[in-house]
């Protein structure tokens, strides 16, 4: 029987909850059901909570106050848009490795099938619209698409969602990822981490941060790491890295800090296992290797250095010069399950019900894909400066919190491609590739290893921009919160044929590509207590043709050869609307948000059509709409609960994907009112702990999302949603040592990402389970 205490401590936690969800409903309702005892404006709305949050639990908390750029000019309660950020805490108790791993676990972003489909690095959809080009290390352009694929440097992920590209430059449609690094803190502090567990799982981590003085401080953060994929045949991911920082001036009015990262990758590449309409091929077990995994390869090498220098003229005035150069190198190999579509099922007949092609005989499938040896060598270098001035005044009643900026980038791409199923000389071997079984495939290369260089393709890309910022305070109650950016980008791009046996180069043509660029944003906010507020923003995006490096006016993908007709085309062009309320309570411990939106891509690229169109160029008539619902909820429910919960409706909608002639010479537009792909209507996550007695901590968690559409057609294929379970199992040893076990995928739920419809997908984690130990001096 239940005790007396603990009754009332179960009333209590649920009158706190329901008080909690009663404020922020009433707050969207604009407040008319408060109680007649309700405070007077300005004052803070507080709700019982049984102790208040001291310093080392408002450390280890959920709930984060601040984004780490500066152009934010107001604390994330106050700011009229919806940005969830992902704390280092929730990332380390959940034991997320990657931050595919990590952006998994926040609603409205899925993962596609890497870059042309051969799982070139992270392919990424949020709220719909693709992201790739929309990631950011520490406020600035992080521009090569690889896989990121350790946190053991990372501070926080901030995910700014909708419109948003006055803030990062061009592009932005769905939103910007922000990639926090951790910096030196004014205090000293080592924690030494060693983790096994299932599918050969071994990591090691070391974070030391070292006060040298007064006002100097040294950080180190090491990692090396191994593990097999779990619940999958051969897969395996090794990494190690080195991360040191150091910050001069500490504590007073001038401050540089300087940082430096390399991680090293040798990963075997997934490709996953042969699906036709969204579902495994009859005969697939989840743990098949389709590919060769003695050629198949992907090696990646990152280095980062950073310089940010800072000044206090005054309490009203400072300024911040941030810097960045940065080198990513992958090298890729790889032979995809391509071909389910053609498959000669055990049955005798295709996926699709048709004959089998003759030469297949039943249980088999022909690779036939794109990716089938290819290779891709690439370095992109990039160099940013960024500065901004905040200054805090007044004139006459409002209050201002002003940052003006300017940003110059330059961005470098080489990638050499060709294929590695060549003969030493760069001649075809000959070798007609076999069909593979469905259920048993060979997954050893036995031909001829020697990759042959076939094109080289180079980009360039120059940004320069001038921004303002300022949020206008007019009274207790009232806020405007804008921002306003120019930039000019200018990009040129090429690719050059090379003879495979003679290496014989023949140059091709460069186009080039340049826009102006003005993107704004403004947010009205109500704040009808201290510790909340209600907000009504507007703003848009601007996409020149060449938003990336990374191929540039290419006509038909990155990798392939470059086209004219879309470097001449305007921007795209994007608009969001967005309602909605954030509240804190318990002394500012947990924050609940809500908020309605609207994204409408107004005018993408479509094919022009129009024989009058000598040049090919693309016509900017396709349009596009995703009307949503977001709700969060993070940090402390009680002095022992903590919760990070998020929760995305999506209702999406292709408003016209041919161009205008097409509508008016044929009447068809065959993708028109179907939703976009890849982009499930339903996605929530939560995680929480709980402090139990005898120095024991539980842990669960969440992820589910509903059914994604894989084509924007008429009865389109589906791949089926999802729910993943997790559990987590903590006990301090004593005051220095912690132990922490970790179960993922608890009931090893089978289930699809990275999906490229009829070709393959990658299968979710498998069942694995982590003990860690912590030792903190």
């Amino acid at each position: 029987m239940k005790s007396q205490s603990a009754n009332d401590a179960n009333v209590s936690t649920q009158r706190v909850l329901a008080s909690a969800i009663g404020v922020a409903i009433t707050a969207m309702s604009g407040g008319h059901a408060f109680a007649a005892d309700a405070p007077k404006k300005g004052e803070a709305i507080t709700l019982e909570s049984a102790t208040a949050v001291g310093e080392q639990e408002q450390e280890q908390n959920y709930k984060v106050d601040e984004v780490s750029s500066p152009k934010y000019t107001a604390p994330l309660r106050d700011t009229p848009q919806t940005i969830t950020v992902v704390p280092h805490q929730v990332i380390e108790d959940q034991n997320l490795l990657t931050m595919r791993d990590i952006l998994s676990t926040v609603p409205g972003i899925t993962f596609g099938a890497g870059e042309g489909g051969g799982g070139y690095g992270d392919s990424i959809n949020l709220r719909g619209f693709s992201a790739n080009n929309d990631i950011q290390v520490d406020g600035v352009r992080d521009s090569a698409q690889y896989s990121r694929t350790d946190p053991f440097n990372l501070e926080q992920i901030e995910v700014v969602n909708g419109a948003s590209s006055v803030y990062s430059g061009s592009g932005s449609v769905g939103g910007t990822i922000n990639i926090v690094t951790k910096s030196p803190q004014q205090r000293d502090f080592t924690t030494l981490s060693g983790g096994l567990g299932t599918d050969n799982y071994t990591r090691a981590t070391l974070d030391t941060n070292q006060h040298l003085n007064d006002t100097t401080a040294f950080r180190l953060n090491l990692m090396a790491h191994a593990n097999d994929a779990p619940g999958r045949d051969h897969e395996d991911f090794e990494r190690w890295g080195i991360a040191p920082s150091i910050a001069f001036g500490l504590g007073t009015p001038t401050r540089v800090t300087v940082s430096y990262e390399h991680q090293k990758d040798d990963n075997l590449p997934q490709f996953g296992v042969p699906i036709y309409n969204g579902k495994l091929l009859p005969g697939v077990d989840w743990d098949n290797y389709y590919g060769y995994r003695n050629a198949n390869k992907q090696e990646i090498s990152t280095d980062a250095l950073s310089l940010k220098l800072e000044h206090d003229f005054n309490d009203a005035v400072s300024i911040r010069n941030f810097s960045r150069a940065a080198r990513v190198r992958q090298e890729t190999w790889v032979s995809g399950p391509e071909g389910a579509s053609t498959a000669c099922l055990a049955t005798g007949v295709t996926p699709a019900g048709g004959a089998c092609a003759g030469t297949l005989a039943p249980g088999f499938f022909q690779p036939s894909g794109g990716s089938l040896g290819n290779a891709r060598d690439t370095e992109n270098r990039i160099f940013t400066n960024q500065t901004d001035v905040t200054s805090n005044f007044s004139t006459g009643f409002i209050d201002h919190t002003l940052v003006t900026g300017v940003a110059f980038t330059r961005e470098e791409y080489d990638a050499k491609t060709g294929n590695w199923m060549r003969n030493a000389d760069g001649s075809s071997t000959g070798i007609v590739i076999p069909p593979v079984s469905i259920s048993d495939p060979e997954s050893y290369w036995g031909g001829p290893i020697n990759f042959t260089r076939t094109a080289k393709i180079d980009g360039e890309l120059d940004n320069r921009a001038a921004y303002a910022f300022d949020t206008l305070k007019f009274n207790e109650q009232w806020e405007l919160n804008g921002g306003v950016r120019y930039e000019r980008n200018e990009g040129s791009s090429k690719s050059d044929a090379i003879n495979a046996t003679t290496g014989a180069v023949t140059p091709g043509t460069r186009y080039h590509n340049s826009d102006d660029l003005t993107s704004y944003r403004l947010g009205l906010v109500y704040k009808p207590a201290e510790n909340g507020s209600i907000y009504v923003a507007y703003g848009n995006t601007k996409t020149p043709s060449q938003s990336s490096v990374n191929g540039g006016c290419f006509s038909a993908g990155r990798g392939t050869t470059p086209s004219s007709n879309n470097c001449d085309a305007d921007p795209e062009k994007s608009i969001s609307y967005e309602i909605g309320t954030k509240w804190d309570f318990f002394q500012d411990a947990l924050s609940l948000t809500a908020s309605v939106f609207r994204n409408d891509r107004t005018n993408y690229k479509v094919a022009s059509n129009d024989p009058s169109n000598l040049s090919g160029e693309q016509a900017l008539d396709g349009q596009a709409r995703v009307d949503g619902i977001a709700l969060g909820v993070s940090g402390l429910i009680t002095e022992k609960w903590k919760v990070f919960a998020n929760y995305t409706y999506l209702d999406t909608e292709v408003l016209q994907s041919v161009s205008d002639y097409t509508q008016e010479t044929t009447g068809i537009d065959a993708q028109k009112g179907n939703p976009l792909t890849f982009t499930p209507k339903h996605a929530a996550s939560i995680w929480t702990t709980y402090d139990l007695p005898y120095n024991l901590q539980l842990g669960y968690g969440l992820t589910t999302q509903s059914k994604q559409y894989l084509a924007s057609t008429d009865n389109a294929p589906t791949a089926s949603g999802y729910t993943v379970h997790r559990a987590m199992l903590g006990y301090k040893v004593n005051r220095n040592l912690d132990l922490r076990l970790n179960v993922n995928n608890l009931f090893d739920k089978h289930y699809l990402t990275r999906i490229r419809n009829n070709g393959w997908a990658t299968p979710g984690d498998g069942r694995a389970a982590i003990l860690t130990a912590n030792y903190s001096f």
